[in-house]
């Protein structure tokens, strides 16, 4: 027993001194948690330092793809709208809830909180505060973004600056008969 124990050590040590991946494991399945721990900070600093703070210097590969609803955009179309807004929430501040790493991919759960008084993102200023929440899921390459899939509460903030549109009242005794109808 004594024997395994110090041969099983023995390898431990190897593996971590080369960076070696034992046995029939594949190179995404032997990220280190070095790594993990670096993508979550790269992606953490999106929302502290980004568009909390305005400094937008996280890297991003080239061919950085984003994807938000049913469209994708690009890195600049991505930077336009952080900018945008900031332009409509100057006080946004971004917290990250929680944050999930695995291979090559980080799962962010993150809170927005700002007072809209500018107009940005087509979004006139409303004078309102709001708290919005949402999920991004980055995939990372090479210590940068790769590309990133972000779900918010869109309907959640409309309805919080009171832009959303009303609807319709439902229909009364008086005007739900059919024309013509006694």
């Amino acid at each position: 027993m004594k024997t395994c124990n110090i041969l099983l050590s023995a390898v431990a040590t190897i593996v971590t001194l080369t960076g070696m991946i034992p046995c029939e494991a594949t190179e995404s399945d032997g990220v280190r948690a070095g790594s993990l721990e670096l993508n979550k900070s790269i992606t953490r600093r999106v929302y502290e330092e980004g568009l909390s703070q305005g400094r937008f210097e996280v890297p991003y590969s080239a061919d950085f793809v984003g994807h938000g609803g049913r469209t994708t955009f690009t890195h600049a179309d991505g930077m336009a709208e952080a900018k945008g807004w900031r332009k409509a929430f100057p006080n946004l501040n971004i917290t990250v809830d929680k944050q999930v790493a695995e291979r090559d991919l980080v799962a962010v759960r993150w809170t927005a909180r700002g007072t809209n008084t500018g107009a940005g993102n087509g979004i006139p200023a409303t004078g309102r505060a709001v708290q919005v929440t949402g999920t991004t899921l980055f995939r990372m390459a090479d210590g940068r973004i790769a590309e990133e899939w972000t779900c918010a509460d869109s309907l959640g903030l409309m309805k919080q600056l009171g832009l959303s549109p009303t609807p319709a009242a439902p229909p009364t005794a008086e005007n739900s008969a059919a024309p013509g109808a006694p």
